[in-house]
C-alpha cells in the first residue's frame, strides 16, 4: 500500500521517500486508534521499503510532533475494569506499540523526524526510534510521565540511554522539565536544528541527498551504530506495568483529565 489516508496518519511514497505525517487533533496523542493505523503502517513497510531510502515522519498541526499517549482514553480504560484486568489491557497495549516501535527503529531505511513544537512523552518515544531529528527551533522535548506516577513506556528511556549520556537520560527522567531544540542539539539529541516551520522542507533535502549513496552500504552502516536494547525495552513494560497498578497513577491520571487548562500536557 503506497498510499494511505487514516482518521490518525497518512503516509504516501514518492521519489524512494516514505512521508509518514500525523494529523490527530488535538495534538496526535497516541491511543488505540494511532496504534491501528501505526501498525498498518508496518505491516505496508516490508513492501514499501523494496522502493525507498528513507522515510519522513512529521506532524501537520499546529501544536506540534506529538503530545504523547492518550491518557484520557488510559484513564477511561482504568475506570472501566477492575485494576488487574486494567494491567492487562495496559500490557497488552504496550506490547503492541513496543512491536511498532521496534519495526521503526530497525527499518532497512535512514528515519528522520522533522519535529516542532510540542514533542512531549510518546512523542519524543516515537521521534527517539528515527536515526535522525531534525527540529524547528521552537521544538520542545520532555518525559512529563512521573508526574502521573509512572514512567515513559514506549522505549524512551533504554533509546535515550544507547543515545546519550546517563546524567541527561536522568534529567530528562527524573525532573520532568522540557529540552529546548537549541539545548537538545548540545546534548547530542538533535542532529539539526532550523528555522521555525522549516523541519519538513530540510528533512526533505536531507532524504534527497541520502539517496545518493548505495542502499544496502546504508543498511550495514546503521545496523551497525544503532543496536536495539531488546531486553531493557522487555523490562520497561513490567517497570510501567508495576507502576499502574498503584493509587498514585490513578490520581494523577484523574488530575490530567479534569484539568481545564488548554494544555494540560505542557509543565
Amino acid at each position: 500500500m503506497k498510499q494511505f489516508d487514516g482518521q490518525a496518519l497518512s503516509w504516501d511514497l514518492k521519489h524512494g521517500v516514505i512521508e509518514l505525517a500525523l494529523h490527530r487533533e488535538p495534538c496526535n496523542e497516541i491511543g488505540s486508534l494511532a496504534l491501528e493505523e501505526l501498525e498498518k503502517f508496518t505491516i505496508a513497510l516490508d513492501d514499501l521499503a523494496y522502493e525507498a531510502h528513507a522515510l519522513i515522519l512529521y506532524s501537520r498541526l499546529k501544536c506540534g510532533f506529538c503530545a504523547g499517549a492518550d491518557l484520557r482514553e488510559l484513564f477511561q480504560r482504568s475506570q472501566q475494569m477492575e485494576k488487574q484486568e486494567a494491567v492487562r489491557g495496559v500490557r497488552e497495549f504496550l506490547e503492541r506499540i513496543h512491536a511498532v516501535m521496534n519495526k521503526l527503529d530497525a527499518a532497512p531505511l535512514t528515519t528522520i523526524a522533522a519535529v516542532h513544537g510540542v514533542t512531549f512523552g510518546g512523542g519524543f518515544e516515537l521521534a527517539l526510534v528515527c536515526d535522525l531529528i531534525i527540529a524547528d527551533k521552537m521544538a520542545r522535548f520532555c518525559f512529563p510521565e512521573l508526574r502521573l506516577g509512572l514512567v515513559p513506556g514506549f522505549g524512551g528511556i533504554p533509546r535515550l540511554k544507547r543515545d546519550l549520556g546517563n546524567a541527561v537520560v536522568r534529567d530528562l527522567l527524573l525532573t520532568g522539565r522540557s529540552f529546548n531544540a537549541t539545548k537538545a542539539q548540545q546534548i547530542g539529541l538533535v542532529s539539526q536544528v532550523v528555522g521555525e516551520g522549516e523541519a519538513l522542507r530540510v528533512a526533505r533535502a536531507t532524504a534527497a541527498q541520502l539517496g545518493k549513496f548505495d542502499r544496502q552500504t546504508a543498511i550495514a552502516a546503521k545496523r551497525f551504530i544503532k543496536p536495539i536494547p531488546y531486553q531493557e525495552l522487555r523490562e520497561e513494560i513490567d517497570l510501567f506495568c508495576d507502576l499502574f497498578a498503584q493509587p498514585a497513577v490513578e490520581a494523577g491520571l484523574r488530575k490530567f483529565v479534569e484539568s481545564t487548562e488548554a494544555q494540560p500536557y505542557l509543565p
